[in-house]
């Protein structure tokens, strides 16, 4: 991508005595195209897994990284690879920490369903949007209201 806006977080999530009380990162799908996780061996990573719904520990693997794929890949790819719930928890005896690489594109960027992915039997499934628009309005959304959903990828997706 040129002038990627991509961007690199340090997460330090400290022990509670009560995880199950504590926010660390609460569910939600990646917005940007990848995300490269690094994560120590105490792990916190779940995913919800698309057949129950039930949320899985991911299990910390020494020297690897996790990938997610993120709402742009989604949109790239017309469906065929999708973004994942994911959420952080905290441990109720350990510290642990987290460096996830997010890697987007620049804000001017068009983001719609690829024209090699797309004909008369698979139309495109989302409308193009404005990837620094879109980062602006989900930031600016509902962030500080937990029982509001922020804007997602699907609130692009034609009917």
């Amino acid at each position: 991508m040129k002038d990627q806006t991509s961007l690199i977080r340090l997460n330090h999530y400290p022990p509670c005595p009560y995880p199950h009380l504590a926010l660390g990162v609460g569910r939600h799908k990646d917005a940007g195209a990848l995300t490269i996780l690094a994560q120590d061996e105490v792990g916190g990573l779940q995913v919800k897994r698309k057949a129950d719904q039930e949320w899985v520990r991911v299990k910390p693997t020494p020297d690897a990284y996790i990938i997610n794929v993120g709402d742009i890949i989604q949109v790239w790819s017309n469906d065929l690879y999708e973004s994942v719930e994911h959420r952080a928890m905290v441990n109720s005896e350990k510290e642990r920490f987290s460096i996830p690489f997010f890697f987007f594109p620049a804000h001017y960027t068009e983001v719609k369903p690829l024209e090699e992915l797309t004909d008369e039997k698979n139309p495109p499934k989302y409308r193009p949007y404005k990837w620094g628009k879109f980062l602006v309005r989900r930031k600016g959304s509902n962030f500080k209201k937990q029982n509001v959903e922020n804007i997602q990828i699907y609130h692009y997706k034609i009917a």
